[in-house]
Order: structure tokens, then C-alpha cells, then sequence
């Protein structure tokens, strides 16, 4: 029964990709192939002829489907379904020529640059020109893996020239540089790669921390600012709009400074999370030849500010309004000009001083006008 079954696999087998027939067709001459196998066989041919007879034919040959064929196909395909895994596993090698569920490559060629399941592997076991051929353990990505110039496997790492090499490499042209297995050197990479992962993950933390503090300190300072700023609603709008004046120039700069450090910041933080990124994903690489092609000798993170010895001092608003108010009371001119502008402006309202001047050769008011003002502005001792 056994062998009845491997009969009927080897017959509903392509004889150009050995695979069991995938939409099996016939050509005039009476052989089957799968439709993509004869199909691509033909576009690379100047002439049209059959694979396995090499009957030649004047035009390209009408394809025919044979429907008993395809049924005894199709339960053929299914039966070899059950036997065979349903797919590869994470981390082995798939077939390069199975065209249905690819199985796991057993063996790849370093002169083919082709990994081939057991089935695939019997021309190169059986072939005269194809026995010569260097088989090795399955490997991915097999033409980065051999040396171009000597065909064989990239083993060796020269720490000199920092490139991989193959054994011929090593002895011929490497025999004076320190070369290590790339193995070695993978482990020895990956370790600056943490150790860089490490160090940029600190500074991050660090500067998001700092950018942190000096955010909060300003919206103390704001909100230390606007308390300063209410307390000049019970002051005239004169001496209210100086000090308000005064404090929101001082906020402005406080701010546009914290702005400035937060950006500055900011930008750190996201050159860091780059070189994280970056870091991170070489820290993931398990493929050692790859890792070691695409490494480049890790350097310190940019230049970037000492932020512990940068301190965000925002300046204080307490006092603010009672300097204000001294200045004006000290300098009698400034104190005089407040006073008439209100008033002017109370004036031009029609408000209850409408009719107040101020005169004076200094600018000295009477004392029925002093009187009058004082009831206008309680907090100051004229």
C-alpha cells in the first residue's frame, strides 16, 4: 500500500518543480505539468517544446485540462496534506521551491543560493553535476551569507576592516588582523548595544523629568502672577493697568523661557527616542551576520546640555503692587499724571468726577481735593 501511494505521488508529481501538481494541464504531446511551472518554462524559451519529450512546436500550444487528472490530483494533494506538517515553524528554514505549503529546507546550497525540503534535495543526490555542489545546514538569506568572491560561508569578522569573512578571506587576506568568529563578536557588539540602551533610556528619563519640573514651576509662577494681578482690581484702573503691565512682562519672559527650555528639551527627548529605536532594534537582531553588516560602532549619544546645572528661576510678583504704589506716591508727577488720566477718562463717561482738576504748581492738590482723592484711593497714604 505504501508503495502504491509513493507511486502515485512520483506520477502527480511536476517535472518541473517535483512538486505535486498544482492546476494540472496538458500539452498536444500528452504530458502534464502544473499551469505556472510550463507557463514560465515557455516565456524563457525561444523555441516551444515539451520538457520531458522535447517535441518541438511551431506556435505556443494551446493548454488543456484534464478533468479525471485533476480530481485524481486534487485527493492526491489532500492525502499529502495529512502527512506533511501544515507549515513551518518560527526559526527553521522553508523550501525555496515548494510552490503549495512550503515544508522545512533540510539542506541549502551555497552554489544554487537555494534551500531545498527533502523532496527538492533528490536532484542534488542523484544528478552527477549537482552531487559537486557544497551543501550545508539550512540558512535564509543565503546569497548575503557566502563570500562573493570566494563562494563559501561568511564565518569570521575582522575587527580591523569590520566586515565578515569567509575562511579563504581570513587566511589570504585578513592573516594580519585580529579575526574572531562572528559569533564572538555579535556577543560583544550586543553588549554595547544594551549598554548604549541603558545609558539613553537614563537620559530620557532625565530630561523628561526636568522638562517636568520646569513646566510645573511655571504654572506656579502663573499662578502666583494672576494672584498678584487680581489683588489689582481694588487699585485704580491706572495703577491696576501699571502693575499689570508690569507683571505680564515679567510672565512673558518667564514663559518664553520655559518655552524655550521645554522645546530644547523636547528635541532631546526626541533625538534620544530615535537612538532608542534604533538601539532597539539592533538589541532584537538573532541573526549574527546580519547584525554585523548592519552594525555601525556605536558612539555617544549627540552633544546635549547638562540640564543639572540648568536652573529655571522665574521672578517673583509678590510686591509687585505695593512697589507700584510707593513709586507713585514718591514721585508726585507720576502719581498726578495716573490720577488725571483716570479722571479724564471718568470724564469723557460722564463719571462723578467729571468736574475734579488737579492744579498746583507742583501738582499739589487742596485739601478738600486731597480728601476726595484719598476716598477715591483708600490704599494710598498721600
Amino acid at each position: 500500500m505504501a508503495s502504491a501511494t509513493s507511486g502515485s505521488e512520483e506520477v502527480s508529481s511536476c517535472s518541473i518543480c517535483l512538486d505535486v501538481f498544482n492546476s494540472p494541464v496538458s500539452t498536444p504531446c500528452g504530458h502534464n505539468f502544473c499551469r505556472t511551472c510550463i507557463t514560465t518554462f515557455w516565456d524563457h524559451q525561444v523555441q516551444y517544446k515539451c520538457p520531458v519529450c522535447n517535441k518541438l512546436f511551431h506556435t505556443r500550444p494551446d493548454l488543456q485540462v484534464n478533468t479525471l487528472f485533476s480530481e485524481m490530483v486534487d485527493q492526491l494533494r489532500r492525502s499529502v496534506r495529512v502527512k506533511e506538517p501544515p507549515c513551518v515553524e518560527p526559526g527553521e528554514v522553508p523550501c525555496d521551491v515548494c510552490t503549495g505549503t512550503q515544508l522545512k529546507a533540510v539542506k541549502s546550497c551555497l552554489v544554487c543560493y537555494t534551500s531545498y525540503c527533502q523532496t527538492h534535495l533528490e536532484p542534488h543526490q542523484r544528478v552527477a553535476g549537482q552531487k559537486k555542489h557544497l551543501l550545508v545546514d539550512p540558512l535564509d538569506r543565503l546569497e548575503d551569507r557566502v563570500c562573493k568572491k570566494h563562494n563559501r560561508l561568511l564565518e569570521f569578522f575582522c575587527q580591523t576592516e569590520q566586515l565578515c569573512l569567509c575562511v579563504l578571506c581570513k587566511n589570504r587576506n585578513h592573516k594580519h588582523h585580529p579575526v574572531v568568529p562572528m559569533k564572538e563578536e555579535y556577543t560583544v557588539k550586543m553588549a554595547q548595544v544594551w549598554k548604549m540602551e541603558a545609558k539613553v533610556q537614563q537620559m530620557i528619563r532625565e530630561r523628561k523629568q526636568k522638562s517636568q519640573d520646569i513646566n510645573d514651576t511655571a504654572n506656579q509662577s502663573k499662578a502666583e502672577a494672576d494672584r498678584e494681578m487680581a489683588n489689582g482690581w481694588q487699585v485704580l484702573t491706572a495703577l491696576k493697568r501699571s502693575v499689570e503691565k508690569c507683571v505680564q512682562e515679567k510672565l512673558k519672559s518667564t514663559e518664553k523661557e520655559a518655552d524655550g527650555l521645554i522645546k530644547e528639551l523636547g528635541q532631546e527627548i526626541e533625538d534620544l527616542t530615535n537612538i532608542s529605536l534604533e538601539v532597539k532594534q539592533l538589541s532584537h537582531t538573532k541573526d549574527h551576520l546580519h547584525f554585523l553588516q548592519t552594525f555601525r560602532p556605536l558612539k555617544d549619544p549627540p552633544p546635549t546640555r547638562d540640564w543639572t546645572k540648568v536652573e529655571f528661576r522665574p521672578p517673583s510678583y509678590v510686591g509687585t503692587l505695593n512697589k507700584k504704589m510707593k513709586k507713585l506716591v514718591v514721585q508726585e508727577p507720576t502719581l498726578k499724571k495716573c490720577l488725571q488720566s483716570t479722571m479724564d477718562e471718568e470724564r469723557e463717561e460722564g463719571g462723578p468726577t467729571s468736574r475734579t482738576t488737579l492744579s498746583g504748581e507742583h501738582g499739589r492738590q487742596s485739601k478738600a481735593k486731597r480728601a476726595a482723592a484719598e476716598s477715591r484711593l483708600p490704599w494710598i497714604q498721600l
